[in-house]
C-alpha cells in the first residue's frame, strides 16, 4: 500500500508499506481523507521531533473493510471518523471522565505512527460510524470540529452570548461555525484578511472597536493576541485558551481579580462523549464544517499539502 513518511524536517516521501494486520479488537480502515492542522505542521517542520522515517497524519476518515474477531459493534462498509487520541481508560483522569488529561494517551501521528496511508488498523472503540449521508468533506473535519465543540462545552456558552474568537485559522473558523450552530454570536479578530473574509462568509462579524464580550476563545497561541483579547472581555466573562504557546503571558492576578474573569485551558476532547456528540450533529446535518476546506491535495501531493497549512485561508486536506 502507498503511505507518506517524513524522512527529515520538511522532507516527505511516498513509500510502499505492507498492509497492516487487523487485530482482534481493531478494524481495518481504507482511508478516504485526512485533514491537516498546526500540529501536523509542527511535526513536518521538526519543531515537534519524531523518529524518522515517520508515518504522518492524524485527522483521518475512511471506510471499514475488515473487523477484528472480538469486535461486535462495527461493520464492514461503514464510513468512520477516527478519534486519534487513545486514552488508557484506567488512570484517575480517565476514571473521572477527563480523558484529555490521560498521562498514558496514545497520540496518533505524534507519539504513535499516523494515518497517511491507504489502509490503517485502528482500535474499534476509537472509530465513529457516520451516516452514509454525511459528505466526506464534512466527515474529514470531525476531529478538528470536536476540539472546537469541546472548548465550547467547557466554556458554558449559551444562545445569545457574544463571543470573540481570536485567530481565524481552521480551528478558529470551526469555532465560529459551532458557535453559530449553538445560537451564539461570533466575532473574529485575525490579521490575515483572507481568513477574516472567510469567517465573515460563515456569518461571523469582524471586530471593529467592540468590547464587552461574554466569552473569548484564543486559538492562535500568540501571547500578545491573548493579552489584547482579554482587554475586550466583559467583567465576569470567561476566556478559553485553545492555542498553545510556551512563552509567558503578560498577565497579573489583578487583571483577573478586579474584573473577575475566568481563565481556562481546553485540550482536545474527552472520550467517548465529545466525539460521539459531534458525529451525531453531522448525522443530523446541523452543521457543515466542510466549507472550511479550502485546499484539496492528492496523496502524491502531500509535501505541497503540508506546506500549504501556513498560508491557506481555511483548512487543507488530502483526498485518497
Amino acid at each position: 500500500m502507498r503511505a507518506v513518511v517524513l524522512t527529515e524536517p520538511e522532507e516527505l516521501r511516498l513509500v510502499d508499506l505492507p498492509e497492516p494486520d487487523c487485530g482482534p479488537h481493531e478494524v481495518l480502515v481504507r482511508m478516504r481523507g485526512l485533514g491537516l492542522c498546526g500540529s501536523d505542521l509542527a511535526v513536518y517542520t521538526g519543531s515537534r521531533p519524531v523518529d524518522a522515517p515517520w508515518l504522518m497524519g492524524h485527522e483521518g476518515v475512511g471506510e471499514i473493510v475488515a473487523v477484528g474477531g472480538a469486535v461486535e459493534d462495527r461493520q464492514v462498509g461503514q464510513q468512520v471518523a477516527i478519534e486519534p487520541n487513545y486514552c488508557c481508560g484506567r488512570c484517575p483522569a480517565c476514571c473521572a471522565g477527563f480523558t484529555s488529561a490521560c498521562p498514558n494517551r496514545v497520540i496518533v501521528g505524534m507519539n504513535h505512527p499516523g494515518l497517511l496511508a491507504e489502509y490503517v488498523a485502528v482500535p474499534a472503540a476509537f472509530t465513529w460510524p457516520a451516516a452514509a449521508t454525511v459528505a466526506i468533506e464534512d466527515l474529514v473535519c470531525t476531529e478538528a470540529l470536536t476540539v472546537a465543540r469541546s472548548a465550547i462545552r467547557r466554556s458554558g456558552v449559551g444562545p445569545g452570548d457574544r463571543c470573540l474568537v481570536v485567530g481565524a485559522g481552521s480551528q478558529g473558523l470551526l469555532l465560529c461555525l459551532a458557535l453559530q450552530e449553538l445560537g451564539a454570536t461570533a466575532f473574529v479578530q485575525e490579521p490575515h484578511e483572507g481568513r477574516v473574509e472567510l469567517a465573515r462568509s460563515f456569518g461571523a462579524a469582524p471586530v471593529a472597536g467592540d468590547d464587552g464580550f461574554d466569552f473569548l476563545f484564543e486559538t492562535s497561541g500568540v501571547p500578545q493576541a491573548l493579552h489584547d483579547g482579554l482587554g475586550r472581555v466583559a467583567p465576569g466573562g470567561t476566556a478559553l485558551l485553545v492555542g498553545i504557546s510556551t512563552r509567558p503571558l503578560e498577565l497579573t492576578s489583578a487583571d483577573l481579580v478586579y474584573r473577575q474573569i475566568t481563565l481556562r485551558g481546553s485540550l482536545i476532547y474527552d472520550h467517548p462523549a465529545d466525539f460521539d456528540d459531534t458525529v451525531a450533529v453531522l448525522d443530523r446535518g446541523a452543521i457543515t464544517p466542510g466549507k472550511v476546506l479550502q485546499a484539496r491535495f492528492d496523496l502524491t501531493e502531500a509535501a505541497e499539502a503540508f506546506a500549504s497549512v501556513r498560508s491557506v485561508a481555511g483548512k487543507s486536506w488530502i483526498s485518497f
